[in-house]
């Protein structure tokens, strides 16, 4: 999803400018209207940075938290909030943050401060939303550390290939030239690989640079985006978790607002629209438009048939109960730790995989390239 810039005004006249996530600039300026807002524009965030924020890139989440952590301890101490963000802009040593503090904000925190605001109870509702942050990096982290290995697994693998098929192989190539020797049918086709590969791997790398580009651009409109998405969703395993936490984010997200004080309708909209699945970004705003109807959360999501039933269960006993933030917090408990569980499932049963295909096409290699020279050596005795 890309950022963008969006101005609007409410039913009652007053300006709003803020930074929404979104898959397009039509996408985000139907939402916006669907709310009942007037839209004025809407424009990629690079566009409006005017030079000072230059090239688009993220803040840190440590970062980040730690300037929520800072503004939390000022604001129980006393100071007035305009006074505490004005005292944290001047000390902030990233220019980069610092100029996003001085312009924009992500949805989630400012709608989490408005919350506080109406309440009177700012610095309860941003202590939540601090615990909120450091709740995500933590999980967000888990997760990466556990993708290190077989990343690197996979990027060796291809480093070894790339160097066996574009430099060992061309030179057994010259040496059994040389020999003017009969060649395995396996050396020959493997030569004949590792030639045609090096002649012709300036223009594959530059395809495949071209064809990856092109997909990132398609990606960023609704249609590449929807398709992606959906074919994300159906890879065995991959899919799976991914859907979990999808489902972890958004019910963390929502439980903060919620306990915030926010009603559930604007509360379901932004935590929907930090949604990075198109399909599940889709179904949250249909199931927001079935609740803004009178219907209940449960069933509005349960018609969607985008959550998975235990989280859907689970929220409609959260909202049987009237404890729908906490039982919220259970849901995203549950699918954080089932997310962890199967990766590293899926982590243990893909490293030997890799290690095996490893095995063969590396041994298969050399294999091929040596036969000739173990033939020639049986010969001469």
């Amino acid at each position: 999803m890309a950022e963008f810039l969006v101005k609007v005004a409410d039913e009652r006249g007053h300006l709003l400018q803020q930074v929404e996530n979104g898959y397009s600039e039509a996408e985000v300026r139907e939402r916006f209207a669907q709310q009942g807002f007037l839209v004025y524009w809407v424009k990629p965030k690079g566009v409006l940075s005017g030079g000072k924020i230059g090239r688009r890139r993220k803040v840190k989440a440590m970062t980040f938290l730690v300037f929520n952590q800072q503004l939390l301890t000022l604001l129980k101490a006393g100071l007035p909030v305009l006074a505490s963000l004005d005292l944290l802009i001047k000390r902030q040593k990233d220019q980069y943050f610092r100029t996003l503090l001085q312009n924009v904000f992500p949805r989630i925190y400012t709608t989490t401060l408005m919350a506080g605001e109406k309440s009177g109870n700012i610095d309860e509702v941003l202590s939540r939303y601090v615990n909120f942050q450091r709740l995500a990096l933590t999980f967000k982290k888990k997760l990466i550390v556990s993708l290190i290995y077989p990343t690197l697994l996979v990027v060796v693998v291809l480093c070894m290939l790339i160097f066996l098929l574009l430099y060992v192989v061309p030179q057994f190539a010259k040496l059994y030239s040389d020999l003017n020797a009969q060649l395995p049918a396996i050396t020959l086709l493997m030569i004949d690989i590792g030639t045609h590969a090096q002649r012709y791997s300036p223009f594959v790398l530059g395809g495949l640079a071209i064809g990856i580009f092109l997909l990132w651009r398609w990606k960023g409109t609704d249609r590449g985006a929807e398709v992606i998405d959906h074919a994300t969703h159906k890879l065995p395993r991959i899919g799976d978790i991914w859907m979990k936490y999808h489902v972890a984010t958004f019910s963390r997200m929502l439980s903060t607002l919620l306990t915030g004080g926010m009603p559930l309708v604007p509360s379901l909209e932004t935590a929907g629209a930090s949604m990075n699945s198109r399909k599940i970004l889709n179904g949250i705003k249909r199931a927001a438009i079935r609740v803004k109807e009178g219907q209940g959360l449960a069933r509005s999501l349960d018609e969607q048939k985008v959550f998975p039933d235990l989280s859907v269960e689970m929220i409609e006993v959260g909202e049987s109960t009237g404890a729908l933030p906490v039982m919220l917090n259970s849901v995203a408990e549950f699918y954080e730790e089932d997310v962890q569980t199967a990766l590293a499932a899926a982590m243990a049963l893909i490293e030997p995989v890799i290690l095996i295909v490893m095995a063969i096409f590396v041994g298969g290699i050399l294999i091929s390239l040596y036969l000739p020279i173990f033939t020639l050596g049986s010969s001469i005795h």
